[in-house]
């Protein structure tokens, strides 16, 4: 008869358990039995007890490597005068106040601020750097425009307008809109906001990539422009603009070589989009081949190309100028 127990020698049967390994064996400073675990322990509290350290985990609390920093006195009260929106305000511990830090605190407390104090490891993580005066200020993400919204709220000023007995108003309410094409500056934007601003434009229409984004340096040189003019970010310029003339958009690009002088290429009194390209390169071969006109600023030969927030206050200024004319040709021949 069978032994049903198996075999009790050579082949591991009722010990087969016993003979299994149990992987590999683990470092010393894992066991806990150990001196080097000993070791590793110790140095770790010594390592968490570094103050160097310590104010980068207190500063990583209220930071982030993508924050939009203002850093130094003059730069944060600046920005504070003109109404960057912010959400806080650093200030080194045992400053040494003078007339700007006591404006910035005023201001950052009168704007609801939250008023942060930290030691100078802190500052010098938060700002990257060890050149910050003791003042740092945060500043809130920008939330950009829709470009369907921005189209939607001009078109429906100028609809509403139309009712308006008044030629210069009716014609000044047609929609306008700049769109730059490789911009990359920021204080460029900040000064193509201003401009737009300043000229009644509906806002400002940039690319996702290759393209300056309205940061703080921006918006200071916007002189707070960018807290009433909307700024629209699209994936495709070319697309966004084919989108635009589809609703009845004529479409000027900025180039030293067009065909025509800015302000006469008869577009002036239409729903218009000015395009604009970087100083250097201009506008790209496809945003070009969507305009329906390429005007060009008259200057002189020995100076290649205008900066791109000079051309933009030139080009909407002749704009506005040629509306202007219109407006008042329309109420000459009215009156006859």
């Amino acid at each position: 008869m069978a032994n049903k127990k198996g075999p009790t020698k050579g082949s591991g049967g009722k010990h087969r358990n016993a003979l299994r390994g149990k992987g590999p064996t683990p470092k010393a400073e894992n066991r806990v039995y150990h001196k080097a675990y000993k070791a590793k322990q110790a140095a770790d509290r010594r390592k968490a007890a570094d103050p160097r350290l310590a104010a980068r985990r207190r500063a990583a609390k209220y930071t982030s490597d993508g924050a939009d920093l203002v850093i130094g006195r003059n730069s944060v009260l600046e920005a504070l005068r003109v109404g960057v929106p912010s959400t806080q305000l650093y200030i080194a511990s045992h400053i040494e106040h003078d007339d700007r830090t006591r404006e910035i605190i005023k201001i950052a407390t009168a704007q609801g601020l939250h008023l942060l104090e930290a030691d100078r490891l802190e500052m010098d993580h938060i700002a990257h750097s060890g050149n910050h005066q003791g003042i740092i200020l945060k500043v809130q993400p920008y939330e950009y425009a829709s470009l369907r919204d921005l189209a939607d709220k001009a078109e429906k000023r100028a609809k509403a307008m139309e009712q308006v007995d008044s030629p210069q108003m009716r014609i000044a309410a047609r929609p306008l809109f700049i769109a730059l094409d490789g911009v990359t500056d920021p204080q460029n934007l900040g000064a193509v906001i201003r401009s737009a601003a300043a000229f009644g434009a509906n806002g400002v229409i940039l690319p996702e990539r290759r393209s300056a984004s309205v940061t703080a340096a921006a918006w200071k040189v916007s002189a707070g422009a960018a807290a009433h003019l909307p700024v629209a970010r699209v994936v495709n310029l070319t697309k966004a603009i084919e989108a635009l003339k589809e609703r009845g958009y004529y479409v000027v690009g900025l180039d030293g070589g067009g065909d025509a002088l800015v302000g006469e290429t008869g577009f002036e009194t239409d729903p218009l989009v000015v395009v604009l390209g970087s100083e250097g390169k201009g506008i790209s071969r496809l945003v070009r081949e969507s305009c329906d006109a390429i005007a060009g600023i008259p200057i002189d030969s020995q100076v290649e190309s205008l900066n791109a927030s000079v051309a933009a206050g030139i080009s909407l200024y002749a704009v506005a100028r040629a509306r202007r004319e219109a407006a008042q040709q329309q109420a000459q021949a009215a009156a006859k």
